[in-house]
Formats: structure tokens, sequence, C-alpha cells
């Protein structure tokens, strides 16, 4: 049996047939479709639905073109993260020294057996309101006294004057040359020790006394002669009228020297007193005008007599300035005489 077309028919008593299949609903018009496959013709299979082209699972690297990297840049991100690290580590430094702080805190607190509270400060006593205060002089001290005042004049010149106390060593060492002391002498008749008319002169100025000293060395001898006035404008007026020579103490090592020969001659006064050398040969003979011998040991004892003469300014400006002594302790004088009695 074959269905007409359109489909088969509907059952007896329906009022309208179904639709067939995939038909549009009733009411839509009609879309113009293929014509009807010719009687006996089989109907054409609807034809499926393109696929998509499959796409390759990656693609191909795409060749770029090379470029100068960027090293300002690069050094800039170099710098970056140096910082970073740097303020990382200082922070974490200061956490820790935070963290340390702590710990050491609280095992402070904690120290005494739960006790939570630092021991109380230890009171000092006050200082005392009755204590003195130091009281200092308004009054500057005296300066100290020069100690050629004490040698310019008899009234002040107080200390014990012998051989012994002005020429004291027996061996001295003058600039490094050794001299030996030969002889000693002090007489108050001073006209008797000047020669070629210096013995006037003393006189004549009221000479007090004259002490000598006679050293050798190496084949030459010098005689010193201090002469003593009471003031430095009597010993000052004797060295410019100074003439003639101090009379050569000959005794000892040096029996002959300077007796009525040429010898080398020195005159100088320091304070109230006045010296004069005389130097020359032991064996007597005269100097002559080349001789640096006797010129240097005279030259040596001049200054050795000027120093000794130095040395007693300077014992009695000391001891001027030194504060009084005790009555138990001896006093300065006492002292000196009986150093000059040893």
């Amino acid at each position: 049996m074959s269905f007409g077309q359109g489909g088969p028919q509907g059952a007896p008593g329906d009022s309208q047939a179904s639709a067939p299949q995939g038909a549009p609903p009733p009411g839509t018009p009609a879309r113009p479709g293929p014509p009807p496959a010719a009687a006996g013709t089989p109907a054409p299979w609807p034809q499926a639905p393109a696929l998509p082209q499959p796409q390759p699972a990656f693609a191909p690297p795409q060749p770029q073109t090379a470029q100068t990297p960027d090293w300002a840049a690069l050094a800039d991100d170099s710098a970056a993260r140096d910082r970073r690290r740097k303020w990382l580590l200082i922070g974490g430094g200061v956490l820790a020294t935070g963290a340390v702080a702590a710990i050491v805190a609280t095992a402070v607190i904690k120290t005494g057996k739960g006790d939570k509270t630092l021991p109380a400060a230890e009171k000092l006593p006050s200082a005392s309101p009755s204590a003195p205060e130091p009281s200092f002089s308004q009054v500057a001290p005296p300066p100290p006294p020069n100690p050629r005042e004490f040698i310019a004049s008899a009234d002040k010149d107080k200390a014990p004057l012998t051989t012994k106390t002005l020429f004291p060593h027996s061996k001295p060492s003058l600039d490094k040359r050794s001299y030996d002391r030969a002889a000693t002498d002090t007489t108050s008749d001073c006209a008797s020790v000047g020669q070629g008319g210096l013995g006037q002169v003393l006189a004549r100025n009221d000479c007090r006394k004259v002490l000598r000293a006679t050293y050798v060395r190496d084949g030459v001898a010098v005689t010193v002669g201090v002469a003593v006035f009471d003031t430095k404008a009597k010993a000052d007026q004797v060295k410019e009228q100074a003439t003639g020579n101090i009379a050569a103490l000959t005794e000892g090592e040096a029996p002959t020297f300077c007796q009525a020969t040429s010898c080398r001659l020195t005159a100088n006064a320091e304070g109230r007193y006045a010296y004069f050398t005389v130097a020359g040969y032991t064996n007597g003979s005269a100097v002559p005008s080349d001789d640096a011998k006797a010129l240097q040991a005279g030259r040596d004892v001049a200054g050795y007599t000027f120093r000794r003469i130095m040395a007693r300014a300077n014992e009695q400006a000391s001891a001027a300035a030194a504060p009084p002594k005790s009555s138990s302790q001896p006093s300065a004088k006492a002292s000196a005489s009986s150093q000059a009695k040893a």
C-alpha cells in the first residue's frame, strides 16, 4: 500500500490531520524547498555539515630582530636590589637587637625569685654644710731674690769666706780638663800680693783681703787671686784701674813659674770681688806670644773662679727665700759655719 503525496491520511473522526514530523506548524508560510523527487527516484541524503579545519598544536617560532640590552636599566635594577637587601639586613639587625634587649630586660626583672621590681637606689650621705671652703691668698708671693744682690755689698754677703769655701775642690775638672790644686793662701795685706802697680791699686780702694790658689796641669801653672771689697762699686773701680799682675803662689809642683818672666794675665770683677790670674810654665820659662796652653789654663781657672763666686751668691739667695725653720733645726748660718770648719 502506498501513501499519497503529503503523507498518510488521518484517522476517521479527526478534525485535523497531524502534521508530518519536521513540517512547520499550521499558519506558518511555507519555505521554498527543493523540488519533489520524481516517482520511483530515491530521496537524496542530507549533507553533513563542514567540520572546522584542525589547528597545529603549536605555532612555529617567528624570527626576531636582535636588540642591544639596556645596560643602564640593568644597572639600576641591580642597585635597587642591593638597596633593598641592605635595608632588609639593617632592619633585621635592629629587630634582633631589640629582641635581645627585651630578653635581657625581662631576665633582669625576673631575677630574685619572681620579684619584678628593681632594687631602690642607695641613698648617699649629703655633704656636710659645715665643711670649710678652701681659701686662697689674694696676695701674690714675692719674687725670688736676685743672687747678685747678696754679693754686691758686705752688708748682705755674710756667708763664711775662706779658701776652703771659695776653692773647695782639690782636683777640679774645668771644661773637661782636670787640674791639681797645688797651694792656697789668704792675706789681709793686699799690697804685698800685687806686682807692677796692682798692689797700690788694691790698697787705694780699701781692699779687705786677698785669697789665692794655684792649679797645675800638663806643665802649666795658674795662680788666681780674689780681692775682697765692701761694695761692688769698689771692685768695679779696681778692675778698670788694674795694672801689673797678681803675684804667683809658687809652691809644690810650681816652685818657680812666672818669676820675672812674661806670663798670661787676666782681670775681672763680679759683685764685691775683683779676681786676677797669672799663668806660665812650671819650669820657669817665659811664655811666647804664640802660646796656647798657658792662655787656655788662665781662662779655665778664671771661669772656675767666677762660678765659685756665683755659687756663693745662689746659696745665700736660696737660704733667704726658704721658709723659716723650727728651733730644733740648725740655722743656715750655723750649717755654713760647720761646713767651713770641716
